[in-house]
């Protein structure tokens, strides 16, 4: 049930930090998982009552728990109702909403998952050509928030993105692939919303386009340490060139003092080497590590400089 998993990525946003397991029916857990929830031991959210266990969609969770349902009678009410409970955890309703395609390839919806967690935004659904009727109301119910759309024109149609300026500014964030909609994504910002990641030295999430559950699983590692956004690789063996491109962009440089005193970009790898090979990986790591090119010597702080100004 990748919508499910994918309307869920935002509850690993701040203040909840709640990574995603996964589950089958009844109460009965996968063995992965019940490992890891036995090793979590989590203690319950203040702002969910004490909620240890949020069970999202048709999935089972286990006894013994303090657990809370929701559900939804289709992808978009089940977002909704997500939404609704992220509001009273944060206090207030959203200003800002991420609209992906329900009946869309699921690798498009994909980078959503990271921005929803680092951003605190909920994702909603809408259809190629229509907002579904649980969209409409809850977008009507909120003060005029910012849409945007995360996919192109052939997957979001205009007549879409019309329909959901009725409700607010819209902004579209593009690409015809799933590699190049998330390089699209990791690239976009809006005021202090969205990643803006032109710059070295940050952190990045890859995972394969062919294994969409990947990236809510995943969500938790965009809301802390790295933060990074998600790339996706169209198969485990080598890069799309685009995506090798805009890591050679964001490719940091040896200051003249050497590369002890130069930024550094990370990379966590989402699966084994069936998802992402270890010839992809190396790849992946020449293109984060310092290059021997020049750059610009940052500025370092002294016990007279304040750190937000340049050393002389």
């Amino acid at each position: 049930d990748w919508p499910a998993a994918l309307a869920a990525s935002v509850f690993a946003a701040s203040p909840l930090g709640a990574p995603l397991l996964y589950s089958g029916a009844g109460e009965t857990l996968p063995r992965t998982s019940a490992q890891a929830l036995e090793a979590l031991k989590p203690t319950g959210a203040r702002a969910l009552g004490g909620t240890q266990l949020l069970r999202i969609g048709s999935g089972g969770a286990p006894s013994g728990y303090k657990a809370s349902s929701i559900t939804g009678a289709s992808p978009a009410a089940l977002a909704v109702a997500v939404e609704h409970i992220w509001s009273g955890v944060q206090g207030h309703t959203p200003r800002q909403v991420i609209v992906v395609a329900a009946d869309g390839p699921p690798a498009m919806a994909m980078p959503a998952a990271g921005l929803a967690a680092q951003s605190g935004t909920p994702i909603l659904f809408v259809e190629r050509s229509a907002v579904p009727a649980a969209t409409a109301d809850l977008l009507a119910r909120l003060a005029r928030p910012s849409s945007y759309i995360a996919g192109p024109r052939s997957l979001i149609g205009e007549r879409v993105a019309r329909a959901l300026g009725r409700y607010g500014q819209v902004t579209r964030i593009a690409g015809s692939t799933p590699t190049t909609n998330a390089v699209a994504v990791a690239r976009f910002s809006d005021g202090s919303f969205g990643w803006g990641v032109v710059e070295p030295g940050h952190g990045f999430v890859f995972a394969n386009a062919a294994r969409p559950l990947d990236a809510p699983a995943a969500a938790i590692l965009s809301a802390s340490g790295d933060f990074g956004p998600l790339l996706l690789l169209g198969n485990p063996n080598g890069l799309p060139p685009i995506l090798s491109g805009y890591l050679s962009d964001l490719q940091p440089g040896s200051p003249p003092s050497g590369p002890v005193h130069g930024v550094y970009n990370h990379g966590w790898l989402i699966g084994d080497e069936s998802a992402i090979s270890a010839t992809t990986q190396a790849e992946i790591d020449s293109l984060l590590e310092i290059s021997s090119r020049s750059t610009s010597e940052p500025a370092i702080a002294t016990p007279t400089t304040p750190a937000n100004e340049p050393t002389p």
